[in-house]
């Protein structure tokens, strides 16, 4: 297994949302992004995930919610990855696919985009 610091790799994920442009960035509404060591334990291998309510389903009844939030796991990541640059795509990988879903695009669709 690939070895990282938690700081380095939260570093890691800072950058991808950084990369993230300004017009989409600007619209993304209650979301939070966190980096968490493991997944639950019945999806060992899960790189991310989105939990909440995608812009595309949100009402008038949307109001007074927790944000929704991205997962971003660094165990799963690092057993993937060989190398650190494999690490920094894989996870703008993950983080782009995750806020996709906050935009209301399903994985059939990502993966037919390239963002599987």
């Amino acid at each position: 297994m690939l070895e990282m610091t938690r700081d380095a790799f939260e570093e890691l994920v800072g950058e991808a949302l950084d990369r993230i442009p300004p017009e989409l960035t600007r619209v993304m509404d209650n979301v939070a992004v966190f980096v968490e060591d493991e997944p639950a334990a019945d999806d060992p291998e899960l790189l991310g995930l989105y939990e909440g309510t995608p812009l595309t389903d949100r009402g008038e009844w949307y109001a007074g919610v927790l944000p929704d939030r991205i997962s971003v796991y660094m165990g799963p990541t690092l057993r993937y990855c060989e190398t650190r640059e494999d690490v920094v795509h894989e996870v703008a990988v993950t983080v782009v696919h995750e806020i996709a879903h906050h935009f209301g695009i399903d994985d059939e669709r990502l993966h037919e985009l390239g963002w599987g």
